[in-house]
């Protein structure tokens, strides 16, 4: 069991070697560099190859409209913001600080491994092969929330670029995609269906908030409600999934205010418990109660 637990890079871990450090330098970085690439490249450009409909990430979003279409443009601010965030996590990797080295390094392996599904699945969306793709999404999603469960108690700098934004962003993704991936995603039952998991957000996002008082959360999918609600009024204005989208932006904003002040003074927030422990170095200071 130590030999596997040695060999096993998704093991928990306090201390990293020397030469670990430096792979886990190398491949971070590559695949984030991966993921951005492919994301940024078929956001402009479509593939050029296979013998399915083919199109640019967006232009598939809006050439097959559902009770999930996302709207281009604030969906992209939110990789951008998130892109940005996860370099500078990536930065302290290389940091003199060996706490800072070794907290980054402890997320390290599913950080890579979300990276690489997230170019996957990038490549089979913009080629149509939506089926595929949801598998990969289920996969990190997996991924993901064991990362979440496992450490959810580290500083900003990691939690929110390499948990909670991704983990955000593949919970929503799963109902983007498979709402495509269905067929007649236009049909009643499939509206009907859309206007009942939509709901599924605010439950996700509510659980973190409330149980864990992780605000960055219930800010990235208020976010994306926010996005989803943009994109399902211009699509069709008497319909419910829009009013229902911006219902649960509102009430994941609300809570994400209710956690985020306390946790920002050090007060205790309403339902007991703080939101944060203090630290004389705020960027060290972890963002989640244990």
């Amino acid at each position: 069991m130590d030999r596997f637990h040695q060999m096993n890079p998704f093991a928990k871990r306090d201390s990293h070697s020397a030469s670990s450090v430096v792979w886990y330098k190398i491949l971070t970085l590559a695949s984030w560099l991966l993921s951005v690439i492919v994301t940024v490249y078929y956001t402009f450009e479509p593939p050029h190859d296979g013998k399915h409909h083919r199109g640019t990430i967006w232009h598939q979003n809006r050439d097959h409209h559902s009770g999930f279409t996302l709207n281009p443009i604030i969906t992209s601010i939110y990789w951008i913001v998130l892109f940005v965030l996860q370099l500078g996590y990536i930065s302290h990797l290389f940091s003199s600080k060996t706490e800072s080295v070794n907290a980054a390094c402890a997320v390290g392996s599913h950080f890579i491994l979300n990276n690489l599904l997230h170019f996957g699945f990038v490549m089979l969306f913009v080629r149509s092969h939506f089926v595929w793709g949801e598998v990969l999404l289920l996969v990190n999603f997996a991924n993901l929330t064991s990362l979440y469960f496992r450490h959810n108690a580290y500083a900003r700098f990691i939690h929110l670029p390499a948990v909670s934004g991704p983990l955000a962003w593949t919970f929503v993704a799963v109902y983007w995609n498979g709402a495509i991936m269905v067929p007649h995603q236009n049909s009643l039952v499939a509206r009907i269906f859309a206007n009942i998991f939509v709901w599924s957000i605010l439950a996700y996002g509510g659980f973190f908030i409330v149980l864990y008082k992780d605000y960055t959360m219930g800010f990235n999918l208020s976010v994306l409600s926010a996005s989803l609600g943009v994109a399902q009024f211009f699509r069709q204005v008497v319909a419910l999934q829009w009013i229902f989208a911006f219902t649960i932006m509102a009430v994941l904003f609300l809570l994400t205010v209710v956690v985020a002040v306390p946790a920002w003074t050090g007060r205790q927030v309403p339902w007991g418990g703080t939101a944060e422990r203090r630290e004389p170095d705020a960027e060290r200071a972890p963002l989640l109660a244990e």
